[in-house]
């Protein structure tokens, strides 16, 4: 398979496009040969911290991230948004939420949008939109997920909704067919966060709110395979408990070495794998119910390209390739590396402050290893991981990042495309590396997130790496 014949997208949202012009942004894409592009129905203009949101985003406080590439003059600063278009109320009759309002930034930039969706698809390209799959405008915390004890997850890095809510269904349906109405011309959707993020360890917890206790789906899996949501519950607030009570060092040391050693603290490691099951059901509902969505609009006409967390992550967010790919056109497993190591750093520092006795070496060691990071960490300590630095590479073993891509495309086995995403964050060697290890990959094209971090040299790198 030759590099140039391949799939190339990269993701550049609505505020790039005021920030640059379409015809800046349009030019440096056909240069580097992407044959598509995702945005946002969104535009922007600088604001103050009272009435903006910062960017880049703070990743739960922990990023260090600033563009390559300025925006409107600088690279972070504070943003307001608006709509690019005029939602029609009509579709979100039957929707608890209602879409964002309009207001003078429509009204003066939202045509730029349509302007270079038109553009992109006269010159060739595929065009997409790049929405939270489980994200409604003004989320409401009755449709948040929730820890097997009752409570919010706290410090959560996505704010993403409970996949069985049936008020984000609604929405999402209303969402949807609104945003086909205005932007006919579009290829498709990339819907982000699919699944049950799992950043912080708190996330890794998600979702035990009666929206997924009292679903159909739950009762129907509970009586196939014969057993009780409460103990499923139960046996994860036991272990939500070990974790962040009654962890010691020799725990850390049974259980790295087989979940079965859990059964001597009072948890069945057989409600960890039905749990791991059920978020797996979740995440194939929505995302067939997108797929349905679509369909029912123009059946064939509009792709369904996912986000995912990469391997082995998706054991926890509940992301099924094999099973996902049936509803998908096309699978993006991310190689967002800095958040891999970031999470090194959220995971084992939640553990540390809650269980102070725990060596931090051998619990660092675990993480890194069952993450697939590194084969054998030399550094074994929190303050060796976190998130790297602009100018610093992401320490994460680069076979390792290779067999990640291999495992997805096993697993999709052929059903659907498998185009990993790859973060532009980081040093140009760095990104790079990242960017060979996919195109020297049986992966069937390449998604790069996202134009801010693509500085003219790192556009140059795609040029020549992917067209070599």
């Amino acid at each position: 398979m030759t590099r140039n014949n391949r799939f190339l997208g990269v993701t550049v949202l609505g505020d790039y496009i005021l920030s640059e012009g379409a015809e800046n942004v349009l030019k440096n894409l056909q240069e580097i040969g992407a044959t598509a592009v995702a945005t946002n129905p969104t535009v922007t203009a600088p604001a103050t911290k009272e009435n903006g949101s910062f960017q880049p985003p703070t990743d739960a406080g922990s990023s260090p991230r600033v563009f390559d590439r300025p925006l409107f003059g600088q690279t972070s600063l504070w943003v307001r948004g608006g709509p690019s278009y005029h939602p029609d109320p009509q579709f979100y009759r039957d929707s608890p939420y209602s879409p964002r309002k309009p207001n003078d930034l429509t009204d003066e930039y939202g045509a730029v949008i349509g302007d270079f969706i038109s553009c992109a698809v006269d010159a060739g390209l595929k065009v997409y939109f790049q929405l939270g799959a489980a994200q409604p405008s003004g989320l409401r915390d009755e449709d948040r997920p929730r820890l097997p004890n009752g409570e919010l997850p706290t410090g959560r890095v996505a704010d993403t909704a409970s996949l069985a809510s049936e008020a984000v269904d609604a929405y999402n349906a209303a969402y949807l067919r609104d945003l086909l109405a205005a932007y006919p011309q579009i290829t498709g959707f990339r819907p982000d966060w699919p699944e049950s993020p799992c950043y912080t360890l708190d996330e890794c917890f998600q979702d035990f709110s009666s929206h997924v206790a009292d679903s159909t789906l739950v009762k129907q899996f509970c009586k196939e395979h014969g057993c009780d949501f409460a103990q499923i519950q139960s046996d994860m607030t036991e272990l939500y408990s070990l974790l962040n009570r009654r962890l010691n060092t020799s725990i850390v040391q049974e259980v790295s070495k087989s979940l079965s050693a859990l059964s001597q603290y009072g948890i069945d490691s057989n409600s960890i794998d039905l749990w791991l099951q059920i978020k797996q059901e979740l995440s194939y509902q929505i995302l067939s119910k997108w797929r349905a969505i679509l369909d029912e609009v123009d059946s064939g006409r509009y792709e369904l390209s996912a986000n995912s967390f990469m391997p082995p992550y998706n054991r926890l967010t509940g992301f099924d390739f094999a099973r996902n790919a049936n509803v998908c056109d096309a699978i993006s497993p991310k190689l967002y590396t800095m958040h891999w190591t970031q999470m090194v750093e959220f995971w084992g520092r939640k553990m540390l402050e809650s269980n102070p006795g725990v060596d931090e070496s051998i619990l660092v060691e675990a993480i890194v290893r069952w993450m697939g990071i590194d084969h054998d960490p030399s550094e074994k300590q929190l303050s060796d991981y976190g998130y790297p630095q602009p100018d610093e590479p992401h320490r994460v073993a680069h076979d390792l990042q290779r067999q990640k891509i291999q495992d997805v495309v096993d697993q999709a086995a052929g059903q659907c495309e498998v185009t990993p995403l790859v973060h532009g964050y980081g040093p140009p060697a760095d990104f790079k590396n990242r960017l060979e290890l996919v195109a020297d990959s049986k992966a069937d094209g390449v998604w790069v997130n996202r134009y801010g971090y693509l500085s003219d040299t790192k556009l140059q790198i795609i040029k020549d790496v992917w067209k070599a």
